[in-house]
């Protein structure tokens, strides 16, 4: 076990140092920089040429007057440490600063996002399987198939215009208040309720279709005893695989919403870095999001292991 975890970590390493590699080619390729962007945005000037003088001292106090192979050498040296240097834009202030404050806002919201989709999701899923084929189950489906299938920014739209501008019931911009909440976190829900729901529909149709199962029933087990001590706690295990990732994903995926409703979180300031051009941030946030990502799926896979004596056999045997 111990050398399958340590074979994913180096995968995870070498990953993430092509991740770093192709996002630093892409920001060097786009067009502009950020004194040349935020003289154009912030202060309106049509004339983005800066004077030589101050464009030489902001390359010098970023190292963007070595060579690109080297600054890309001294942003891998500082990342394994977790350093990414100032940003651009807040210059008082480093990345990982930045990301320490900010992230945990992006994270409560998608954890409230994940955990409203698994309260929702599971028994939705439940019922559909044991109504299999009805009209329940058709109803179940069909709402799936339409939160899968909008993304969670045209999601958040549609909230805002039906909740907020025509209902009135729940503010359509703000933060730090539990109504703030209701909006950012339907919007980003919505998609993992319909992941959760046909996952647990289609394992939990597949247990019930066991013999145990079939046995059961035949002994007059009802719902509970059938349905949930039995073919629910079985198929709750391979739910790991989703669950796990959808929570790393939501949590850096937030961009888009937080954006929409003007929420303080890691996602806001990326956006706004890719925009203006802010190199460190944008740098410092992929890999970040990247390594995010890497480690969950790890960290189901180990859980998945421990809880399934027959994935971690066949990985160690893999390994």
């Amino acid at each position: 076990m111990w050398r399958y975890i340590l074979k994913r970590i180096g995968f995870i390493v070498i990953a993430l140092f092509f991740v770093s590699l192709i996002t630093f080619i892409l920001i060097k390729s786009a067009p502009g920089n950020y004194i040349e962007t935020e003289r154009l945005i912030t202060q309106n000037l049509t004339d983005v040429n800066v004077p030589p003088d101050v464009k030489e001292a902001w390359e010098k106090m970023y190292h963007l007057d070595k060579p690109e192979w080297q600054q890309f050498l001294i942003f891998l040296g500082n990342a394994v440490k977790f350093q990414f240097g100032p940003s651009f834009k807040y210059p008082t202030k480093t990345v990982e600063n930045i990301i320490v404050e900010t992230y945990p806002v992006s994270l409560t919201l998608a954890g409230l996002a994940m955990l409203l989709a698994i309260v929702i999701g599971i028994p939705l899923g439940i019922l559909s399987a044991f109504y299999k084929d009805t009209l329940i189950d058709r109803i179940a489906i069909f709402l799936s198939m339409i939160g899968t299938s909008i993304p969670n920014y045209v999601m958040a739209v549609f909230l805002i215009y039906i909740l907020a501008l025509t209902l009135h019931l729940v503010p359509s911009i703000g933060w730090g208040q539990p109504v703030n909440y209701v909006l950012p976190v339907l919007s980003l829900a919505i998609g993992p309720i319909g992941s959760i729901t046909r996952f647990m529909r289609s394992s939990l149709i597949e247990t019930l279709n066991q013999e145990y199962i079939k046995v059961a029933r035949a002994k007059g087990g009802g719902f509970i005893q059938v349905v949930i001590q039995h073919g629910v706690r079985n198929s709750l295990i391979p739910l790991m695989t989703v669950i796990g990732p959808q929570l790393a994903y939501l949590s850096v995926g937030t961009l888009f919403v937080e954006n929409l409703f003007n929420i303080p979180g890691l996602g806001k300031f990326y956006s706004s870095a890719a925009v203006y051009r802010d190199y460190p941030m944008v740098m410092g946030t992929t890999l970040f999001f990247a390594g995010i990502v890497m480690f969950v799926n790890l960290l189901v896979d180990i859980v998945y292991g421990l809880l399934d004596p027959r994935i971690r056999k066949l990985d160690m045997n893999r390994s």
